[in-house]
């Protein structure tokens, strides 16, 4: 079974190329991506790595974490699932308390 590794710390010049070789030897690359910014294509100074199996996984963190890429210590440890951001981020108005709470949210306040 596949593992996917985080990769922090990365120069801004590298490359998914560049990040593939660096852990080809500790075992077969699946996927190698470096994180870019949307709007600007710049790197965000982060990637994954997909490795074939956990023992590959394992031996690369084993030997990179902690290892100096252009002047830089990577952090490489497991990835973890990706936290559900969602589009409600919380809600404005409404939710009125009747018993006696605070009512400084937008919509439930006094008006002069």
């Amino acid at each position: 079974m596949a593992k996917k590794l985080y990769v922090g710390n990365l120069s801004y010049g590298t490359t998914d190329a560049d990040l593939q070789n660096l852990f080809a030897p500790h075992g077969a690359v699946e996927s190698a991506q470096v994180i870019k910014d949307r709007d600007t294509g710049r790197s965000k100074g982060f990637g994954f790595v997909e490795m074939g199996d956990g023992n590959q996984a394992q031996a690369a963190i084993a030997a990179l974490n902690g290892h100096e890429v252009e002047g830089r210590a990577l952090t490489v440890n497991e990835a973890r699932p990706r936290e559900d951001r969602g589009g409600n981020r919380g809600s404005f108005g409404g939710g009125r308390s009747t018993s006696g709470g605070s009512r400084a949210s937008f919509g439930g306040g006094r008006r002069y």
